[in-house]
């Protein structure tokens, strides 16, 4: 029973590393590549169609044309 408790805390510390990984990683492509758009911070809520989950409203952007 304690290496099922141990194996859990070790893959749950593995997923936790993974995802600061993958975000550094992301980080580091969005400033070597600022073509494809600006790095979008996962603290905020992007603007997207009725239904994405965001529990914030999206103030009107205006356009650019």
């Amino acid at each position: 029973m304690m290496s099922l408790y141990l194996t859990t805390i070790a893959i749950i510390f593995a997923l936790a590393l993974g995802g600061i990984l993958v975000d550094r990683i992301y980080r580091r492509f969005a400033v070597r590549h600022p073509q494809l758009g600006p790095f979008r911070d996962p603290g905020k809520c992007g603007c997207r169609a009725a239904g994405s989950g965001c529990a914030t409203s999206c103030s009107a952007e205006p356009s650019h044309h």
